[in-house]
């Protein structure tokens, strides 16, 4: 099982809540950003066919308490794979406050709407489940209809891993920490295990509310998972 687990988790396990805040829209075409250029080296030219990606999560991904949508995680990543070279367009159907059980209820919708089926699918749910207690089989059992989904779709998923805090007790702990790598190892997908690492134990990475990351914290997140994304994005197909 994967420990990164901190005593910081107990405030941003629960990192995905506010239903409050409004959704903001599919990121745009992002401009290659120098600050994602692999070290170095000058933004790689942007090359080869588009690869179209659909991100599907909470608030971390619909970018909360963030100055606009071009600052959402999503959008800095499409940004830093354009940046190491990757023709990358990033679908945003991210809703602030969404449950796996919301998530699951709408996923199959949103991946039959996109205009063309996307060549990979990242996942980032499940801190509103630690936020209001819910049981772990539940968490497990929507995250895996969507892995069901993407896999009959045949579209390849990358999950991103939470964590439970410490305050909701070890035998949550225990069911809840090992959905992730299971059900990765299960349906082939890819993982990054848990997503808040890179800003855990960081407040100036962190918004005033203590839990959402601000802009430098997304930047943050996405420096240290852009490698797992572009790798998890498959070959092109040829012709």
């Amino acid at each position: 099982m994967y420990r990164v687990v901190t005593l910081a988790t107990a405030i941003l396990g629960l990192a995905a809540c506010s239903s409050e805040a409004p959704i903001p829209e599919p990121s745009a075409s992002a401009v290659i950003d120098t600050r994602f250029a692999p070290p170095g080296d000058e933004a790689l030219p942007v090359m080869g066919p588009e690869r179209r990606i659909l991100a599907v999560g909470d608030s971390l991904f619909a970018g909360y308490g963030l100055p606009s949508a071009a600052e959402s995680y999503p959008a800095r990543l499409e940004a830093a794979l354009r940046a190491k070279g990757i023709n990358a367009r990033i679908a945003n159907a991210s809703v602030s406050g969404d449950t796996s059980g919301a998530g699951a209820q709408r996923f199959a919708f949103v991946l039959k709407s996109q205009p063309a089926k996307p060549d990979l699918v990242i996942v980032e749910l499940g801190g509103n489940d630690i936020l209001r207690g819910l049981p772990p089989a539940q968490t497990r059992a929507n995250l895996e209809t969507m892995l069901r989904e993407a896999r009959a779709a045949g579209v390849p998923v990358l999950l991103m891993g939470m964590l439970a805090p410490p305050n909701l007790g070890a035998e949550f702990k225990v069911k809840f920490e090992p959905i992730y790598p299971e059900l990765a190892r299960q349906y082939g997908a890819r993982l990054v295990p848990f997503f808040l690492a890179p800003v855990i134990g960081k407040p100036d990475l962190i918004q005033a509310d203590h839990i959402h990351p601000n802009a430098q914290g997304v930047d943050a997140i996405v420096a240290a998972t852009r490698d797992a994304v572009a790798g998890a994005i498959p070959p092109a197909k040829a012709g």
